[in-house]
């Protein structure tokens, strides 16, 4: 497995961006550019990467492709398609949104309709909207779970994998998101181990964070850095060594460079414990 994390100040260009990755010891890392980006500057980025043997896990899409607002939703396809095409093009693991949400204020929110038969199928379709538009052959698109729209288990993946049916559409894992009760809170050690199970050599990359369970009522958890919540990172680790071991691990949603150093340190930390070099 190999670790990465988002990497702060100017970056004038490749030679810079595998000198800052380097320096942080990451040897996976998100794409360093967008889709505007034309063929010579992809592949500069692609040829440092190469070179210095970091692998480019992920593009990030995110937008709302089943929108209850038809223009939004057009907008959203646009975009998917154009970033699924970066991802190909730079050789990134993987192209990574989130299905959606038909919450009207709220792109990535929960909403009663999320879980209907009309919404599953308009997932379906958005997904091979997007990949077969794009025809990827180095890359895949994946849907990150979420708690709150499918898919928000292994079972919900497994269910979507069969219904989209389409060879290049893959599995993103982040267990903090599907982490929704107190009882997956306490046994996200099983959880981990049951989605892996289920579709390991189906994953194309995963975030690390954490996840924190407070005592007011009803029921709280919080996304918190990796070390200061109750998910089992022994476990998680553990899990992903037995895949395939360029599969990164990314740290996400901090809003400092200090808080991803601690980050990185603590999961460094208890990978060491189990004999694990990340």
């Amino acid at each position: 497995m190999r670790l990465g994390a988002p990497v702060f100040g100017g970056i004038a260009g490749p030679d810079e961006w595998i000198a800052a990755l380097k320096t942080r010891g990451y040897r996976a890392a998100y794409c360093p550019v967008d889709e505007k980006a034309g063929d010579s500057v992809v592949a500069a980025y692609q040829k440092a990467a190469a070179g210095a043997g970091i692998v480019i896990a992920e593009v990030g899409a995110w937008s709302n492709p089943i929108s209850a607002d038809e223009a939004i939703r057009r907008e959203a396809m646009k975009l998917c398609r154009e970033r699924l095409a970066l991802a190909d093009r730079i050789g990134a693991r993987c192209c990574v949104n989130i299905a959606g949400s038909r919450n009207p204020a709220n792109w990535d929110g929960p909403h009663a309709e999320n879980y209907s038969k009309d919404t599953f199928d308009l997932i379906v379709e958005s997904v091979r909207g997007i990949i077969d538009a794009v025809k990827p052959t180095r890359t895949f698109y994946t849907l990150e779970p979420m708690p709150w729209v499918p898919p928000d288990s292994a079972d919900g993946y497994l269910e979507l994998l069969s219904a989209i049916d389409r060879p290049r559409f893959a599995v993103h894992f982040d267990p903090v998101n599907i982490i929704s009760s107190p009882d997956r809170f306490y046994r996200n050690g099983d959880l981990i181990g049951n989605f892996i199970a289920k579709l390991g050599p189906r994953i194309m990359s995963c975030h690390a964070k954490d996840i924190a369970l407070s005592t007011k009522l009803t029921v709280h958890l919080d996304e918190v850095r990796p070390g200061l919540g109750g998910m089992d990172y022994r476990v998680y680790l553990k899990e992903l060594s037995s895949l395939d071991p360029d599969l990164p691990l990314l740290v996400e949603h901090l809003e400092k460079e200090e808080d991803y150093r601690l980050a990185v340190d603590y999961i460094r930390g208890v990978a060491a414990s189990i004999s694990l070099t990340l």
